[in-house]
């Protein structure tokens, strides 16, 4: 580490609608608790016991509308020689990502290139897809490298087990094994939400998180999490203000708590608004338009709109599909300016922004992010290259508390594809005095958003 890390233990107040006497803050992060480094591999014996999730709603045949602000963005760079790890569901082989790799697997004995569950193929291809000539798609950057982790499912288990596989422990393990892989990206979909009271231990997670900034200089994007829908995070929090609020949080959000070595990105509307779906907290630095996506099918050649999904196929929409937009935006922007370091590059993210007229927002951060911003500078004609996409949002409000639009499992940006609900039962919790309750508790479920 560069520079000493204070263990703690990550014991979280119990809030009410007053102030409490202890809120919650940034967790800190105990350095001695990083994983191990070395492959990846199950944890524990598994078995696949629900057949892989199928797409419908296929959108081969819809033209994807071209985005100036990315035309304008490869008139630079397109992200050759970075390396984007997605933690997820694993990623597909597809004819649209020439450019996978392997990454590990700790769901069964693949290499990361299998998805059964279909979430992981649809954030890849958000962040790397090469341009589709017939649909007109394309990733965000798609001259990228694409590695691919699987660590969580919901159609396997341990033997014997309980359905779903992927917790706290592989998910750190997984951060740890990108970083080490030269992952200059780092792309975590997957979602922990708990009650303020509740005692979470994902200090090791906190620790691999440390390790990929700090030591590795890996960017880390994550999902905000969603709210209002199956596997969704239990309430919103109270989200009043222009400034960060640590004070009033109900809900913790897990990676996206350890705000320092984490970019966190909420679900926005085209017009700039929140989502009515998105999880709203002081450790939200940028949003992206998440609703309605388009992305790769996990299950074909081509493209879908709807999540595979063993009931009705439901809109890809979701804070899991803005993530992937954002890393594909740190991708090239660390392909044009290799020198900065990645928090330099967090900030020029969030500092690019396109700002909401009240300014911060705990619900999109700083705003809406903008690619365009974001290159302006690395050759002089950039920033006027597409100023209809660099119109400032309006002030944002707070989301309608009406259940009328859900979240499906995860988070897209208007241009991806299907979301599928991942829930795996195997959060650790501290089972020492220190808890503030007493309480061991059960398990509580990641689940990408």
């Amino acid at each position: 580490m560069t520079r000493p890390i204070a263990a703690a233990a990550l014991v979280i107040a119990s809030l009410s609608s007053a102030p409490p006497a202890n809120a919650v803050g940034p967790p800190t992060v105990d350095g001695t608790l990083l994983p191990a480094p070395g492959p990846a591999a199950a944890p524990y014996r598994t078995e696949q016991f629900k057949a892989c999730a199928t797409t419908s709603g296929a959108a081969a045949s819809r033209r994807v509308p071209a985005r100036p602000d990315l035309r304008a963005a490869w008139a630079v760079t397109r992200g050759a020689g970075q390396t984007v790890a997605v933690i997820d569901t694993g990623v597909a082989r597809h004819r649209l990502l020439p450019r996978l790799i392997p990454g590990g697997d700790f769901v069964s004995t693949g290499d990361g290139t299998q998805d059964c569950d279909g979430h992981g193929t649809i954030v890849a291809g958000l962040i790397g897809s090469a341009p589709d000539e017939e649909s007109g798609f394309s990733g965000v950057a798609p001259e990228a490298t694409i590695l691919g982790i699987r660590q969580t499912s919901s159609r396997f288990r341990e033997v014997g087990g309980a359905e779903g596989v992927g917790d706290v422990d592989t998910l750190a393990a997984s951060v740890r094994l990108a970083a080490d892989l030269g992952a200059t990206v780092i792309n975590i979909s997957t979602v922990a939400c708990v009650a303020a009271g509740e005692a979470l231990d994902d200090r090791v997670l906190g620790a691999a998180l440390a390790y990929a900034v700090e030591v590795k200089n890996a960017v880390v994007v994550a999902a905000a999490g969603n709210v209002g829908g199956h596997g969704s995070c239990p309430k919103q929090n109270p989200t009043s203000g222009s400034v960060p609020d640590w004070e009033r949080v109900e809900v913790v959000a897990s990676p996206c708590w350890y705000d320092e070595y984490v970019l966190t990105v909420g679900s926005a509307r085209t017009d700039g608004m929140p989502s009515e779906f998105t999880l709203g907290g002081p450790w939200v630095d940028v949003a992206a338009p998440a609703e309605a996506v388009v992305s790769l099918s996990p299950s074909g050649e081509g493209l879908v709109d709807q999540a595979p999904d063993d009931a009705a196929p439901q809109m890809i929409s979701g804070t899991s599909y803005a993530a992937p937009i954002v890393a594909g935006i740190v991708a090239l922007l660390r392909s044009a300016m290799p020198n900065p370091t990645a928090r330099q590059t967090m900030k020029r993210i969030e500092d690019t922004a396109l700002t909401p007229g009240s300014g911060w927002n705990p619900f999109v951060g700083k705003g809406i992010v903008d690619v365009v911003g974001a290159l302006d500078g690395v050759v002089p004609d950039i920033s006027g290259a597409s100023p209809a996409v660099r119109a400032v949002p309006p002030a944002v409000e707070r989301p309608s508390s009406g259940t009328g639009r859900r979240a499906l499992v995860g988070a897209a940006l208007c241009m991806t594809a299907a979301a599928v609900l991942i829930s795996s039962a195997r959060l650790r919790r501290r089972r020492d005095p220190v808890t503030l309750d007493g309480r061991s508790g059960t398990a509580e479920r990641w689940s990408p958003r």
